[in-house]
Order: structure tokens, then sequence, then C-alpha cells
């Protein structure tokens, strides 16, 4: 799920940036240095929405460099169990395929495949219908059901299903 809220960084500038744009260098690099990031309380930072606050700079001792408290707005992304999300299968074994929604990868082992899927090895990897209506396959996408997280201090992984009602293959890259 995603959520816009407001995070502080102490945010260190070399002197060689301060001048007419010591603002627009601070917000740049705090760009840089934040978006793209996973911290295990907050979730993944996608994108920073906009700066509330720059404190006073604070001189290090010896370095010459200086040290803002920055406070920001920003938009996250921290999947929650329970939670319904459509991902891109990244690999396909006999254990299962692992998909990724946006930054976040997912496993869904084959006991959380319906019963009727069987693995089908080869060049190609998948697991298709006994009919084989529907495949399972790299690139596929599928909508599938967190069952579990585990977060980290920089990571966030989940374990997910597709073996319940509405759930399963979205669009298969082989029909298009």
């Amino acid at each position: 799920m995603f959520f816009h809220i407001v995070l502080e960084r102490n945010m260190q500038l070399h002197p060689r940036y301060f001048g007419r744009n010591l603002r627009d260098n601070l917000v740049s690099k705090l760009m840089k240095d934040v978006e793209g990031t996973c911290s295990g309380r907050h979730g993944f930072v996608v994108a920073v929405t906009g700066i509330e606050n720059i404190g006073k700079g604070l001189i290090r001792d010896g370095t010459g460099f200086v040290t803002f408290p920055v406070k920001y707005q920003c938009v996250v992304f921290r999947p929650f169990k329970g939670e319904i999300l459509e991902a891109v299968v990244t690999m396909v074994n006999k254990m299962g395929f692992f998909a990724e929604a946006g930054p976040v990868q997912i496993f869904v082992s084959n006991h959380l495949i319906p019963d009727d899927m069987e693995f089908q090895s080869g060049d190609m990897p998948n697991y298709t219908t006994s009919d084989g209506s529907v495949k399972i396959e790299k690139d596929s996408e599928v909508r599938l059901k967190i069952i579990g997280t585990r977060v980290d201090a920089t990571e966030i992984f989940c374990i997910g299903t597709i073996k319940d009602d509405f759930l399963g293959v979205i669009n298969d890259p082989a029909t298009v």
C-alpha cells in the first residue's frame, strides 16, 4: 500500500555547494539519497513530494561540511499481510515462482498455487493447467495475495498465494 508521510533526515553538504543554489543543491542531494531506498519501518521511498522545513546548518568540526536537518514529504510503498497486489513473474522453478510488484519481490510456493496447475520444465519453465488454458511463465502478470512479510533493516520480503478466488494470471505474454 502507498502512504504519503513526513520524514526527517540530516543532510551533509560540502561547502562548494553553498551560495545562491544552496536549497536546490540540498533538495537534489536529498532526492538522490532517499528515493529508491528501503527502511524496514516505513517501506520503500518512491518519491520525495515536497520539503516542509530545512533547519539551520551545523558546521562539522575539521571537515567544513555542514549538516542540515531536513523535514520532507514522500510517498512510500509498504506491503501488508492480506493485501492483494498485481505483480510480474520474474522466475519460475519447481519450488514455485518469484514475482515483482514494484520494488518488492514476492515468492509464491508451489503449495500456494492451485492444485490443477502442474510444473512444466524445459527451456521456458511454467505452471500450466491440465487443459492448457492458463499458463504462468516468466513475464506473466498475476494477481496475488500477500500472506506473510519479513522486514529487515533495508529490505522487505513477501510470501504470496494465488490459491484463492479471483487470484491468478491476469495477462499472459504468450497470448499478446
